[in-house]
């Protein structure tokens, strides 16, 4: 009897131990979708303007508003730096608004711009820009405003990686025409329809 309630007990252990280990590492998390072209022109759209929100920050919005023009270096998340970008124009301030009027053009001469590791595999870049591009309309400082931004470019040049896993990607002397509208971003890119949301 006894012998018979240990081999019971050892047959339970070891179907335990069978069922755990199937569940070894927990769920692995879906694949990616694959990225197309549209895919990959938005989150190339999405790094060119995470690059111009920093250079805004950098060299208009701790200055006094009026006549703006100041040089930042271009430097990635992880300290890496590449390049420059000249941020030149008007930026003037609604405070009943709460927002920013601006008419800036930001010149970018292989300016690297890398966002920090992300989950969601669309928020991933690592690209050079170059090329001018002018940003023209409403930047939203208070909730009591929205971003209303017209950003265009005759010939933007962007070379890098877009993507989790990170996928190639380049364009040469391209036109931009884009437009912000809150959080959404659309227009074309290299005669293409492109755009992201926040």
């Amino acid at each position: 009897m006894f012998a018979q309630r240990r081999r019971t007990r050892l047959s339970l252990l070891s179907l335990t131990l069978l069922a755990l280990s199937g569940c070894g590492a927990g769920p692995r998390p879906a694949a990616a979708p694959p990225c197309d072209q549209a895919c990959q022109d938005g989150v190339a759209l999405r790094g060119l303007r995470t690059a111009m929100k920093i250079a805004y920050n950098f060299a208009v919005a701790t200055k006094p508003v009026g006549a703006q023009d100041e040089t930042a270096p271009c430097v990635s998340f992880d300290g890496s730096h590449g390049g420059s970008v000249r941020v030149f124009g008007d930026a003037t301030v609604n405070a009943i608004q709460g927002a920013s009027i601006v008419s800036l053009s930001y010149d970018f001469q292989d300016c690297l711009y890398s966002a920090p590791p992300d989950a969601t595999a669309n928020q991933n870049f690592s690209l050079t820009v170059s090329g001018l591009v002018t940003e023209v309309g409403t930047l939203s400082v208070q909730p009591t405003a929205t971003t209303a931004l017209v950003i265009a470019s005759d010939s933007l040049s962007v070379s890098g990686t877009v993507y989790d896993p990170p996928l190639d990607y380049a364009l040469t002397g391209c036109a931009l025409s884009v437009i912000q509208n809150g959080n959404a971003l659309s227009g074309a890119l290299c005669e293409r329809r492109a755009g992201f949301t926040f």
